[in-house]
């Protein structure tokens, strides 16, 4: 392990004006999206559709890293070059993600553990030779009537700090994303209350396991009322309510934080951000680690059509410049619609 490796990966992972592309999708999660848009998820439309967002013109001066999934860490471009290599090519950090999923928590109804410690550290080795230098893991928290529960937290919790430590061992950037799922009927206050209670207990576990803190990224949830809630907060509550929250438990050596999206609109994931950001001087910096609200528009403009890459670019290009002004709190509502 070189601390000097992963403080130097994760200060690029989070440089000025750019976010990480989570493009981590499993097979089972990309074919659900595919088949939204009509296209079959074949092998080669999976590989067809990655490409044609690492392609993208100009994207790397947005974008800081990209997220792999074990299928696409393997793949080529049409031309022959490995994703890996192709992405170092552009400036673009190569990632991995690393868990095998939310599992039912047994004994405990409604809960999940994330699975896929077993044979990790042998992982990490292959996965650092084909060129991944920071990886994720992401626990899974509901909120419902009588959870989570305390050991659900503790589980995920200690799953999380066991990752992190397989990873920094290997020089890998470990990105510990603990999710309260924005799923239910519950207010922002409870939400609130569940992820100071969750990201107590990550920091919690992470020293436990002697993390080397310079040397990780956190990918909260933004503190947001559940989907089904007749109540929903504001963009500033909400913004208010995360930096309130991140203030209390992350220490000031994490090098920066990045918001995982979590189901919210483009639009209104980038407006949370941009409000965070205008709260004033923060110990690290708040970026973007962002799946459907960074791809959702291009999906769809591509529809498996090889016509429409360029369509497809344009709208990843727009979206990752947008939550680059994110970042910098200089996005407004009104925007994506004007944006070209």
């Amino acid at each position: 392990m070189s601390y000097a490796d992963l403080e130097q990966v994760a200060a690029a992972m989070v440089a000025p004006n750019k976010g990480i592309l989570a493009a981590d999708e499993s097979s089972g999660t990309i074919s659900k999206r595919f088949e939204k848009i009509g296209v079959d998820s074949t092998e080669e439309n999976r590989r067809a559709y990655r490409e044609l967002l690492f392609a993208t013109p100009d994207v790397a001066q947005w974008i800081s890293g990209a997220i792999l999934y074990d299928e696409t860490i393997h793949q080529k471009t049409k031309a022959g070059v490995p994703f890996p290599e192709y992405l170092n090519q552009r400036g673009i950090i190569p990632g991995i993600k690393v868990d095998a999923g939310a599992k039912p928590l047994a004994g405990f109804p409604d809960e999940t553990i994330t699975e896929g410690l077993d044979g990790l550290r042998e992982r990490f080795i292959g996965y650092y030779k084909l060129g991944a230098r920071f990886a994720k893991w992401r626990a899974v928290i509901n909120i419902g009537e009588g959870i989570p529960t305390r050991f659900a937290i503790e589980a995920n919790a200690h799953a999380l700090a066991r990752y992190a430590a397989l990873s920094q061992e290997q020089n890998i950037v470990p990105i510990v994303e603990p999710e309260v799922l924005m799923d239910g009927a519950h207010t922002l206050e409870r939400c609130e209350e569940v992820t100071n209670v969750v990201l107590a207990e990550v920091f919690a576990q992470l020293d436990a396991h002697r993390i080397h803190l310079e040397g990780m990224i956190l990918k909260p949830n933004m503190v947001i009322s559940g989907k089904k809630s007749p109540v929903q907060a504001s963009a500033q509550e909400v913004a208010d309510a995360t930096v309130r929250t991140l203030k209390r438990h992350v220490p000031a050596a994490v090098p920066g934080i990045a918001f995982l999206s979590g189901g919210q609109s483009p639009t209104d994931a980038s407006l949370h951000l941009s409000l965070m950001n205008h709260a004033g001087p923060l110990p690290w910096p708040l970026s973007f680690s962002f799946g459907r609200a960074l791809q959702d528009a291009a999906m769809a403009a591509w529809s498996g059509k090889s016509a429409n890459v360029a369509a497809g670019q344009q709208e990843f290009r727009k979206w990752a410049r947008l939550n680059s002004l994110a970042r910098n709190g200089a996005f407004q509502a009104g925007m994506a619609q004007q944006a070209a």
